[in-house]
């Protein structure tokens, strides 16, 4: 309460997002080594774990700490080594270093280029108050003196001294959290609460794994992303090509730009060591054939989708994390995402965050095709309904998609969010829907061709409209080929169908009546039905998803009905045991 005035709820969730980011941005020397100590913990437990059957705890904790930050500590000092090589060097390259400056010069000299240029030196000669070109201002003499850092330290060796401060806490907390992990397991779920035991559980089962697996797989696919980068620029005849597959094996772990940062190095070095440019062009086709490669082949192979984060879900990340963060937040941000991703699915109000960048889809099939027809998209309604039919076939396509549209149309009419011409457009739209899908040529599923004889004559009823009218037009071309379904116009009176059916040139009568309508009108239809015509079959579809079940079954069922299907497959296999069984098994089988 602020002045007696409640903040709106949704407003006090930003309020709260907004302090939540300021104290991450505030407290980035504190947390982000704590996370970075939390990633090296996931990815070293596994090795941990394996190793204390044998030498037993605290051993496997110091021998593979030790072991992991040697190691690092010992391919950084290769780097530099390797990079301070490379400065020495340079000057000896000179002269092809300003070959390759007179070749940009001369490429863009009378172009586009050129005419930027002198544009860009015209603005800011007007802009500096159009002093005279010969003019020179007096020259800034600039004098440096040696200043004492800390405890003495000359100036110079501050620089690394945060970095090494933050490395040595970073190796110990990783330590601890090795040596204490089921411990800090244990305290997390105590802080959420025993109620949250199960939920707690498997969530940290989720991003363990996840993060483990992406982490494992993009590893091993890096690995061969550097050892295709080290045989590219050996034949081609770069030098430091070692420093080089290193630095390409640990840059791509940076999503999507990490690969190219890595290639300018070597880009840069091969034109400043060989005389023209088709050397560098050549490393250029290295790791764009290298890249094109990993993304297209290995990465689907071996991790697709183990990070469970959308591809735009996953960009959206990286911006953020690198904005908060800087080049370290960019380095984290797919594994602090992925367990974002896992807490959103498993902690309540938080299911934003699994919605916003998750990969996993979002929508059932059924329901993103009627909210296509909803926004009165039929171009991808049908691209979904022909994905439908190509895979599982017509009747399955039907009973999957197009009968739920008209279920959850009928049950938004009724509760108030579509207006009654809204579901008629809908219905119209499905309609032509299944004239695209007639015209294709399925007027049999199974492609059989009419058969000889006296045909078996079937009448539909639909008992509420359009609706039920369109699901009895699905149901015909899945009927057996000798069996004609006639289909009577929807608002008849129960006695006028009776007249029909009285006329004896109909075996069965097929009543539909989607829900989530009631079946009063279906259960007394049925009633008139049998003790008018006793000998005619009645059969009640009652057709929708699974989540529109309902005891209209076992109440149609006591009303003389003498079958109630919830499918269209499930109707078209009781019409047709009133065919002869040699003809079912022609049919059908």
């Amino acid at each position: 309460m602020i002045d007696g005035v409640r903040l709106p709820r949704a407003w006090a969730n930003f309020a709260g997002g907004v302090l939540v980011v300021g104290v991450m941005y505030w407290a980035k020397p504190v947390i982000v080594p704590v996370l970075l100590a939390g990633l090296f913990t996931f990815v070293l437990s596994p090795v941990v774990s394996f190793l204390r059957r044998g030498i037993g705890h605290l051993p496997a904790v110091i021998l593979v700490v030790a072991l992991a930050f040697s190691g690092l500590g010992i391919a950084g000092w290769v780097v530099t080594r390797e990079v301070t090589g490379i400065v020495r060097e340079l000057p000896s390259y000179r002269e092809n270093i300003r070959q390759k400056i007179r070749d940009i010069r001369e490429a863009g000299r009378g172009g586009s280029v050129e005419t930027l240029q002198d544009t860009v030196n015209d603005i800011q000669h007007e802009m500096d108050g159009g002093a005279p070109s010969g003019s020179t201002a007096a020259p800034l003499i600039v004098t440096s003196s040696q200043v004492a850092g800390l405890w003495g330290l000359p100036t110079a060796v501050g620089p690394y001294l945060e970095p090494l401060t933050t490395a040595g806490f970073v190796v110990i907390l990783v330590v601890f959290m090795l040596l204490e992990r089921e411990g800090l397991r244990n305290r997390l779920v105590k802080l959420l609460g025993y109620g949250r035991l199960a939920v707690t559980t498997r969530a940290f089962d989720e991003a363990g794994r996840r993060v483990s697996r992406y982490l494992l797989f993009q590893t091993l696919v890096n690995t061969a992303f550097g050892v295709g980068v080290g045989v590219g620029l050996y034949f081609i005849g770069v030098p430091y090509v070692p420093l080089w597959a290193c630095l390409a094996i640990v840059l791509r772990f940076i999503p999507y730009v990490g690969s190219w940062i890595g290639a300018a190095g070597p880009i840069l070095v091969s034109m400043a060591v060989f005389d023209g440019w088709m050397s560098p062009l050549a490393v250029v086709l290295v790791f764009a054939g290298l890249e094109l490669a990993t993304n297209l082949v290995l990465e689907p192979f071996f991790y697709s989708g183990a990070a469970g984060i959308s591809q735009v879900g996953l960009l959206v990340s990286l911006a953020f994390w690198t904005w908060l963060w800087g080049p370290v937040g960019l380095l984290i941000a797919t594994p602090l995402t992925v367990c974002l991703v896992v807490l959103g699915k498993h902690v309540s109000g938080l299911e934003f965050l699994s919605t916003a960048m998750s990969d996993e889809p979002i929508f059932e099939e059924d329901v993103t095709f009627y909210q296509r027809l909803l926004a009165d998209d039929q171009t991808e309604a049908a691209e979904i309904l022909g994905e439908r039919i190509e895979k599982d076939g017509v009747a399955m396509a039907y009973d999957a998609l197009m009968v739920p549209a008209l279920n959850y149309a009928e049950r938004d009419r009724v509760e108030g969010r579509l207006s009654p011409a809204e579901e008629t457009a809908l219905v119209q739209t499905t309609t032509d829907l299944l004239a695209e899908v007639e015209a294709r040529g399925s007027a049999h599923e199974n492609g059989e061709e009419a058969c000889s004889g006296e045909p078996i004559r079937l009448l539909g009823y639909p008992v509420e409209g359009e609706a039920d009218l369109l699901a009895l037009r699905m149901l015909r071309p899945l009927l057996p080929a000798r069996m004609e379904l006639e289909i009577a116009p929807s608002g008849l009176l129960a006695s006028d169908v009776v007249t029909m059916l009285q006329t004896g040139k109909y075996r069965a009568v097929c009543v539909a009546d989607l829900p989530p309508s009631g079946p009063s009108k279906s259960r007394y239809l049925a009633k008139r039905i049998r003790a008018a015509v006793p000998e005619v079959r009645v059969l009640v579809g009652r057709w929708g998803p699974p989540g529109f079940t309902d005891e209209a079954q076992e109440l149609l069922l006591r009303s003389d009905a003498h079958q109630v299907a919830v499918t269209l497959q499930e109707t078209r296999e009781e019409l047709a045991r009133l065919v002869p069984h040699a003809e079912v098994m022609a049919a059908v089988g």
